[in-house]
């Protein structure tokens, strides 16, 4: 066994460097985004209700703008935090984001399909 401490980046496959990573991720990130806030508003549309107190709110007060404002807020206190981490942990940034919004996105489409 080698003392060696290991990084992120040799857990990834072939050539994939964490750079690589961390911007398919921030893809991902806008991809869910727009999942999250499509299937929200046509479950809404559908007679359902937003779950998230803070969302509700928002969506509420300023409508699809709203929504677009948390999600412009979370981004951006992401993007804030991005560079305290070494640039090898940086892909968990985007992942923190993308992973919590695609569950709601799969969530939503599970939602609707009960109801249509």
């Amino acid at each position: 066994m080698s003392s060696e401490r290991a990084t992120p980046g040799q857990w990834l496959p072939g050539d994939v460097t964490p750079v690589d990573l961390e911007r398919l991720l921030w893809g991902l990130v806008a991809l869910s985004l727009v999942a999250d806030v499509v299937t929200t508003f046509v479950g809404l549309n559908l007679g359902l209700a937003e779950s998230n107190p803070a969302a509700r709110g928002a969506i509420e007060s300023y409508g699809v703008v709203g929504m677009l404002g948390l999600k412009a807020f979370a981004v951006g206190v992401a993007l804030a935090c991005r560079p305290l981490l070494e640039r090898a942990y940086r892909p968990i940034v985007p992942a923190g984001l993308a992973v919590p919004w695609l569950a709601a996105a799969v969530l939503n489409v599970y939602t609707i399909s009960t109801v249509v």
